[in-house]
C-alpha cells in the first residue's frame, strides 16, 4: 500500500463485484449460464479477483439462489480468486461444499442497517463470524470483511468515522486483515473520504483497506481519486455499474469497473486489465439482461490512444 503522500500509486488492484453485488440487485432472474459466462469473461479481461456469488438465504436474495450451481459450473483460471459472500458458518459450509476457497463476511457501521439487513446487532453479527473465521483459518481459506454504510445510512443518516473504525477493529480482532469500506448509498463527497479512511490506514500495518464506492450521485471517480491520494490501492467495482443494495432504499449502481480502469490507465496507473475486453463485457451483460449501462466509458468510444492498455 502507498504511504499516502498525495502522489498516485504505480499500480492498483480492482476487485470485481458485479456477478454478486451487481446481480443481486437486478429485478430480472439471470440464468446460471449467463452468470458463469460473465465471471469467465471478467477473468479473461484480466481481473484477478471476481466475486462470484453469495451463499445467503435464497429467501433474502432470490437472484443468487443458484450459488452452488454457479460455482460448480465455473471454469477457473489460474491466479484468479473467486470469493463468495457467506453470512455465517452454515453459509460457509455450503460455499466450501461447492468448491469455494475464498469467502467474505459483511458487517455494517450502522446499528439500524445491521438490524434491517441481517436481523442482528453489529456485535451479534461479528460473533456469528467468529466460528466461520476460525474454520476458515483451519481450512486455509481467505476471509475478507465488508463494512457497509461507512458514510451514511438510509435509516440513521450520517455515520461517525469512529463507528467505522470500531467495526474494523472488531473484525481485525477476529483475524480478518482484508477489509472493504463501503459507501453503500453513495452519499460521500471527496472531502469526506479522508476522515473515515485515514485513521484506518494507520490502524494496523497488517490490515489492508479497500474502498467500495457507489456512483449514486456521480461521485465515484472523485472519491476514488481521494482514496488513491491517501494511499488506498484496492477498489471494489462492478462491470457496467451493475448493482446497488437491495436492503438500502435509493442505493443505485456501484462505480463501474471500466470507468475506474480507464481513469487509472489515463493516469499511467497499471491495473493488469484489458480495457477493451472489459468494455465489451460491460456492453454484453447490459444487452443480455436488458439493462442500461450505468457507467460512462462503456457508452463512449475508445480511441486507439485512449485505452491505456497495460495488461
Amino acid at each position: 500500500m502507498s504511504e499516502g503522500n498525495g502522489s498516485l500509486p504505480e499500480r492498483i488492484e480492482i476487485i470485481e463485484v458485479g456477478p454478486r453485488d451487481g446481480l443481486q440487485n437486478e429485478q430480472v432472474s439471470v440464468p446460471t449460464a449467463v452468470k458463469v459466462e460473465l465471471i469467465e469473461r471478467l477473468a479473461a479481461a484480466g481481473l484477478s479477483t471476481v466475486e462470484a456469488t453469495s451463499f445467503v438465504s435464497p429467501k433474502a436474495v432470490p437472484q443468487l439462489a443458484d450459488a452452488a450451481e454457479v460455482m460448480e459450473a465455473l471454469t477457473r483460471r489460474d491466479g484468479v480468486r473467486y470469493p463468495v459472500l457467506t453470512p455465517n458458518l452454515r453459509g460457509y459450509e455450503a460455499a466450501r461444499a461447492a468448491g469455494a476457497d475464498s469467502v467474505a463476511v459483511f458487517a455494517a457501521a450502522s446499528e439500524t442497517f445491521s438490524q434491517r439487513n441481517i436481523n442482528a446487532s453489529i456485535a451479534e453479527s461479528i460473533e456469528r463470524f467468529r466460528p466461520l473465521v476460525e474454520r476458515a483459518a483451519d481450512d486455509g481459506v481467505h476471509v475478507r470483511g465488508y463494512v457497509s454504510t461507512a458514510w451514511g445510512c438510509p435509516f440513521e443518516g450520517e455515520i461517525a468515522p469512529e463507528a467505522v473504525a470500531d467495526v474494523v477493529a472488531r473484525l481485525a480482532d477476529l483475524g480478518i486483515v482484508d477489509m472493504s469500506i463501503g459507501d453503500t448509498i453513495g452519499v460521500a463527497v471527496p472531502g469526506e473520504i479522508e476522515p473515515v479512511i485515514a485513521p484506518l490506514l494507520d490502524f494496523d500495518s497488517d490490515v489492508r483497506i479497500a474502498l467500495h464506492l457507489h456512483d449514486t450521485r456521480g461521485m465515484g471517480i472523485a472519491n476514488a481519486l481521494e482514496g488513491l491520494l491517501l494511499g488506498v490501492t484496492t477498489f471494489d467495482t462492478s462491470v457496467a455499474g451493475l448493482g446497488g443494495c437491495p436492503f438500502a432504499p435509493g442505493a443505485t449502481g456501484n462505480l463501474a469497473t471500466e470507468d475506474l480502469v480507464w481513469f487509472a490507465h489515463r493516469h499511467g496507473i497499471e491495473t493488469g486489465i484489458d480495457l477493451e475486453v472489459l468494455v465489451e463485457t460491460a456492453q454484453w451483460i447490459s444487452s443480455t439482461i436488458d439493462r442500461p449501462i450505468s457507467g460512462h466509458i462503456a457508452k463512449s468510444r475508445l480511441w486507439p490512444w485512449d485505452s491505456g492498455d497495460d495488461a
